[in-house]
């Protein structure tokens, strides 16, 4: 800053900066040579009065903390202070000589060895679990597996009647997890009634017998559920339609498989396919499963799994229909083996969306080590007619 932009020097207490550095001092060694008036311009009142116009004392800046302000040599040099702030920056000092903000500033090296980093512990490898109980699903398996052998090859009319108390309480397993987890109160009466009326219809009057008991089951549905108050009506009989849909007239083509000559090896093929589907697909998933199916819908189904479905119900299509249905050939198990293995795992993602709907695991706890009877047969409804429908194409239904 020049001192000539502010007229004459100043003194005072609150004067910062050179004020009497250019004054000469008076005395007697002065008192020889050019007056030291010699230089000023004339005295008078025109000039004084121009003076104190012309001449203004500089502000008083008051003393300011000892705070790092980023201007060098402002806090050490007293004598040469230099105002600070918007409208008076120090710009003759560098960028590069100013001190670094205390975030910059490097720190001194640490005298001492350095601490050496703890090494993380590492996690233990687990041991892959099956995720259920194998002992009591492989019993309850067996146990099913016997039964079902027994009354298919004994009497019809017996495995029949499996198949319909199945279905009844496949059916309460349904309706009662919608009305506990969404309020929906599907009739549970006509739905049982209907449901089992509609096996027996398709055992004994095919498939026109199957869908005439399904349209009775639903209108059935829509009138029982008038005696109740309006509140809910369309969620409830939607949901009843879609029950008798789902699990009685799929059922249905299992009875209608075992009305053929060879129609016991027909159901029997058709169990044998989806288990081995269902054992192929979670075998190899869970040894080698590690690129996710369907994530979003059931995490624990892999493409690997799905790769060995495909692979052992193929193979196990190729000796059933060979050595079990009559008039089967090899190329048709291959056939029957690769839709079986899409058709079950479809099932199974399509009863993962209900369950993860509901926001529940399993249907239900009545079998041990499998959930519920749904839980079952959630890959057996579905396949069912695929089945019926192949068979029929290649070796007629007779």
């Amino acid at each position: 800053m020049n001192d000539s932009s502010w007229g004459a020097p100043q003194t005072g207490p609150g004067y910062w900066g050179p004020a009497d550095q250019d004054r000469a001092p008076a005395g007697p060694a002065y008192g020889q040579g050019p007056s030291y008036d010699q230089g000023r311009a004339p005295a008078g009142p025109a000039y004084e009065r121009h003076a104190v116009e012309e001449t203004r004392p500089m502000p008083i800046v008051p003393d300011m903390p000892d705070v790092p302000t980023g201007g060098g040599d402002d806090q050490d040099d007293r004598g040469a202070a230099r105002l600070s702030g918007p409208l008076f920056r120090d710009e003759a000092t560098p960028q590069a000589e100013r001190p670094a903000p205390p975030s910059q500033t490097p720190q001194e090296p640490m005298t001492g060895a350095a601490p050496q980093p703890q090494p993380e512990p590492q996690p233990q490898p687990q041991k892959k679990s099956a995720g259920r109980d194998l002992g009591a699903a492989i019993g309850v398996g067996v146990g099913l597996g016997a039964v079902i052998i027994a009354s298919l090859f004994i009497v019809k009319a017996v495995f029949v009647g499996v198949i319909a108390v199945a279905v009844v309480v496949g059916l309460w397993e349904l309706t009662s997890r919608l009305d506990e987890r969404k309020g929906i109160k599907a009739p549970l009466v006509p739905l049982a009634v209907g449901g089992a009326a509609m096996v027996v219809a398709g055992y004994v009057r095919g498939p026109e017998g199957a869908w005439v008991a399904m349209a009775l089951t639903a209108l059935a549905v829509l009138v029982w559920r008038m005696t109740e108050p309006p509140e809910g009506y369309l969620k409830d009989v939607t949901a009843g339609v879609f029950a008798a849909f789902y699990v009685p007239f799929l059922a249905t083509f299992v009875a209608m498989m075992l009305t053929a000559d060879d129609g016991a090896w027909r159901v029997l093929t058709f169990l044998i396919l989806t288990v081995v589907s269902d054992t192929g697909a979670y075998a190899i998933g869970w040894r080698f499963g590690k690129h996710k199916l369907a994530p979003r819908i059931s995490p624990g189904k892999t493409r690997e799994g799905l790769f060995g479905a495909v692979l052992f119900a193929m193979v196990a299509g190729v000796l059933c229909m060979q050595f079990l249905i009559d008039d089967g050939t090899w190329w048709q198990g291959l056939v029957i083996g690769a839709c079986v293995a899409a058709s079950a795992t479809l099932g199974d993602l399509g009863e993962s969306m209900i369950k993860r709907d509901l926001g529940i695991k399993d249907m239900g706890t009545l079998l041990p080590g499998h959930g519920g009877i749904m839980d079952r047969l959630d890959s057996l409804l579905p396949t069912a007619p695929v089945v019926w429908l192949l068979l029929v194409l290649f070796v007629g239904s007779a």
